[in-house]
């Protein structure tokens, strides 16, 4: 989210815990400036990939990251209810956080152990880009920065 009271890194807020962005809490950007911290991405792959514990979106709810009403599970925010990151978002904010070298951001359960047979992993994906869906991102308006 963006602060309009803010000037600086102030200015960039995460969605979730309103942190400001800083060079020790590296962000991903959503859709229409959304954003998620990395502590608050850990947390959210945590409960929703590994522990597989997500929550369905109530009526009239959105994403906050794609702004879509996803039928996957979601992680809420304990810091700010109303906010909600579906299970493709995860995902894929994951991804693109852990290709960022400076970033220094792995995956929660990443301990070099295989992960748990139906745990984060991406069977049954056979669009080719690992998230775990069929569907084409590009088909959805949605890349990697």
């Amino acid at each position: 989210m963006h602060d309009t009271d803010s000037q600086g890194n102030e200015f960039f807020k995460c969605d979730s815990c309103l942190s400001a962005w800083s060079e020790d809490r590296p962000m991903v950007e959503g859709h229409r400036g959304s954003l998620l911290c990395a502590p608050c991405l850990s947390v959210a792959y945590d409960h929703v990939v590994l522990r597989d514990a997500g929550e369905t979106l109530p009526p009239g709810i959105t994403c906050v990251m794609c702004l879509e009403p996803r039928k996957d599970p979601c992680w809420r925010s304990s810091a700010r209810p109303e906010v909600f990151v579906c299970l493709r978002c995860i995902k894929q904010s994951a991804r693109v956080l852990e290709k960022d070298p400076e970033a220094g951001w792995k995956r929660p359960g990443e301990t070099g152990q295989p992960t748990p047979p139906g745990r984060g992993s991406d069977a049954g994906d056979d669009d080719g880009d690992d998230d775990g869906d069929d569907e084409d991102e590009a088909e959805r308006g949605i890349s990697d920065p």
